[in-house]
């Protein structure tokens, strides 16, 4: 294992060693126009399926399309126009769905607390395949909800989670002048800020 100093990658550093994978694994908008084949793409989704749950219920389901298939246009549309503009570039779309219901022992369906919690696992799994694989995957919630439940036939208890953009990293000069400014991978809050022993700080700046 390579020291905290050492673990880098994208120009991050983290603060314990952990894989280099964590630190590759970050959200671009600026993709090449390589497509993404049927068979990786379903290693990618293959990747969430191994994803924890409470009770194994497995409450995720992905709905997707790849770029140059009967489908691309229709699911690209579901996006806000902003997301539009860089994600015609991606090789596949995902949108992330979790049943927010749940059967008790009895056979009665109850509102599971823990759905959405689950799903966002099943999302860093195949986020973290993707990467793995030499993609990366760019989350977003400027998608059209009500569309997507119609237009993709979406259960009625199920919650539009949201969608994910796959693709190779291009270069960010691919990108409008204002997001190419932003094409930088994000740094995190120390640690410290965020993991407590014993429990919360008696005082917490927010």
């Amino acid at each position: 294992m390579t020291t905290a100093t050492q673990t880098r990658a994208n120009m991050r550093t983290a603060d314990h060693p952990v894989s280099p994978l964590f630190l590759q694994r970050w959200s671009p908008r600026a993709f090449t126009d390589e497509t993404i084949g049927e068979g990786e793409l379903l290693t990618i989704l293959e990747a969430a399926r191994w994803a924890p749950s409470s009770y194994n219920l497995q409450p995720w389901r992905f709905v997707w399309a790849r770029r140059g298939t009967e489908h691309w246009a229709r699911f690209l549309d579901l996006l806000m126009p902003f997301n539009r503009v860089w994600a015609q570039s991606a090789a596949a779309l995902v949108f992330v769905v979790s049943d927010s219901l749940m059967k008790g022992q009895d056979g009665e369906a109850r509102v599971s607390h823990s759905h959405s919690y689950d799903s966002g696992a099943a999302a860093a799994s195949f986020m973290l395949q993707a990467t793995s694989l030499g993609w990366q995957a760019h989350g977003m919630l400027g998608i059209e909800l009500d569309r997507i439940r119609q237009d993709l036939a979406v259960p009625e208890h199920f919650r539009v989670e949201a969608a994910y953009a796959i693709g190779r990293q291009g270069d960010k000069s691919l990108l409008p002048e204002k997001l190419a400014a932003r094409e930088t991978p994000s740094d995190r809050k120390p640690l410290a800020e965020l993991a407590f022993e014993g429990g919360f700080p008696d005082r917490m700046e927010s």
